[in-house]
């Protein structure tokens, strides 16, 4: 898949999560693959992929997949659904500083860009109830002050407790992205009262009319883009699908073929897809020009001192309306 002149940062990779180890359901189905997925994110176009911590073990080997390449970065940080885990410890404090100690190790080794996944999940309070996710959520803010880190967010179902939180503690961190933003209108408009906040899309942000309805209130300069891999792809009963260009021929995982995609497993090149999606429903033709806003907006959050100054003053000077304003 031929990448033009397209260069695209995939904020949200779940690299460490079984299926890109081969394992669906606990069953062993194929090889490692994450090589393979690499290559093809990179041909079409994938600049730098962040893979996402959501627990302390995962955000330790989010970091270990993050080494193994230059193009690869991260988080630390817990999940709403995985709180339980800081009582469940033993030590609450103690894991704090556990995950404290790591985000310092990342950031010296040129990795950690971010504190998360992190944030609250009232559609799954099965997995940790509502107070223990508030009462760790507004802990991790302590970490972003720490180490002066932009926050890698999650809100599902919890606007109005999330946007208090977030108000309470907005001094505490440089900015953040709600990411895989599924919410209302006015749950869109909440968010972009924080003028250091963005809002991540992927697959789950474009499953039906309303969805694409909210989307196109989200101005281009506030937003970044996703795959969440391997969930949340673009499914073809999706209404989002409609704008989408590329496509990858992919295989069962049962017949599995190292140059093929997973059928129904997402991965980072898919991100083109979320980029065709956003430009067909803002009705935007120049899709590299809206590539190059979404990638300077992440590079401003995540990696300000890569930012290409030249390309910057472009934007700053208003160089790009049709996608800069939209």
């Amino acid at each position: 898949m031929s990448s033009s002149a397209i260069k695209l940062i995939d904020i949200a990779a779940n690299l460490a999560d079984g299926m890109f180890k081969g394992i669906y359901n606990g069953k062993q189905c194929h090889v490692a693959d994450i090589p393979a997925v690499l290559a093809r994110a990179w041909s079409a176009g994938v600049d730098r992929i962040i893979v996402t911590g959501g627990s302390l073990e995962e955000s330790k080997e989010a970091l270990a997949i993050a080494e193994t390449d230059g193009r690869l970065f991260c988080t630390v940080g817990v999940h709403p659904t995985r709180c339980k885990e800081f009582e469940e410890s033993g030590d609450p404090e103690g894991h704090f500083q556990a995950l404290l100690s790591l985000a310092k190790e990342g950031i010296e080794k040129g990795k950690v860009v971010a504190i998360g996944e992190c944030g609250l999940d009232y559609d799954r309070l099965h997995f940790c109830p509502s107070e223990t996710q508030k009462r760790y959520f507004e802990k991790q803010f302590e970490l972003a002050e720490a180490v002066k880190l932009p926050m890698f967010l999650h809100m599902r179902a919890a606007a109005e407790d999330f946007c208090e939180i977030v108000a309470r503690n907005k001094k505490r961190f440089t900015a953040g992205v709600a990411h895989s933003f599924t919410g209302s209108s006015e749950d869109r408009d909440r968010l972009l009262l924080f003028d250091n906040m963005f809002i991540g899309i992927n697959g789950c942000s474009l499953k039906t009319i309303e969805n694409l309805e909210v989307l196109r209130g989200i101005p281009i300069k506030r937003m970044m883009i996703e795959t969440d891999s391997p969930y949340c792809e673009i499914r073809n009963t999706h209404a989002g699908i409609q704008y989408v260009k590329s496509v990858w021929p992919s295989k069962k995982k049962e017949k599995y073929e190292h140059d093929s995609p997973v059928k129904g497993r997402n991965e980072p090149c898919f991100v083109r897809q979320v980029l065709e999606v956003v430009a067909g429903c803002k009705g935007i033709s120049d899709l590299d020009g809206l590539s190059k806003t979404l990638y300077h907006n992440t590079c401003r959050v995540f990696f300000p001192q890569d930012l290409d100054t030249a390309a910057e003053a472009l934007l700053e000077s208003g160089a790009v309306p049709n996608t800069q304003n939209c």
